[in-house]
């Protein structure tokens, strides 16, 4: 409770002192980690294709519980689950805390009142997430958001939030709303604790 509250009240620095304080990783070493998961993702988090969501800036919790759902087999993918399985406990704590030390920045390419607004109370108008448990949007390709609201439409990807929400959207809501996001430019930056 009191980490989500730092989260949202103070931002990336006191949000890196609360998973420190939790006994959280070093993104110095994530760096190192982040080694296998360039090749798809981007060392920075900017992901190299299209199938692969861009996990630079994202909260090392969000990413935590992603990487542990595909190590015990809550969700499944081809090659995430074997990569995630292949981690160690420090390795998942270390390469998430170099992923949440990126920064990362979305600029709006069109007109705000057009962001669908099912999502952009938790994902942001511009596809960085406001609510702490969602994912950024900003400039995922259409495909890979389209291919994950039909895994939560039909049962595929499991969330409290998202499976109800995805299983209201018709095939053309779900395009609107990946072509929204995938519209956003986003930039990903080293941040002052990934240099």
């Amino acid at each position: 409770m009191i980490r989500a509250a730092l989260i949202v009240l103070g931002g990336g620095f006191l949000a890196q002192a609360a998973i420190a304080q939790e006994g959280g990783g070093d993104p110095e070493a994530g760096r190192k980690v982040a080694g296998m998961c360039r090749t798809c993702h981007g060392l920075e988090g900017y992901a190299k294709i299209p199938i692969a969501p861009h996990i630079g800036g994202e909260p090392a919790g969000y990413l935590r519980r992603q990487l542990d759902a595909f190590r015990d087999g809550s969700r499944e993918h081809e090659m995430m689950t074997i990569v995630a399985k292949g981690l160690t406990d420090r390795q998942v704590l270390d390469v998430t805390a170099w992923y949440e030390a990126q920064d990362a920045t979305a600029t709006l390419t069109a007109d705000p009142s057009g962001a669908p607004e099912l999502c952009s109370s938790c994902h942001g108008v511009d596809g960085i997430a406001i609510a702490p448990d969602a994912p950024n949007l900003a400039n995922e390709t259409a495909m890979y958001v389209d291919t994950q609201l039909k895994a939560f439409r039909i049962g595929k990807r499991h969330s409290e939030i998202m499976g109800p929400i995805a299983e209201g959207l018709s095939d053309e809501e779900i395009r609107a709303a990946a072509d929204w996001y995938a519209g956003v430019k986003l930039t990903i930056k080293p941040g002052p604790q990934a240099n």
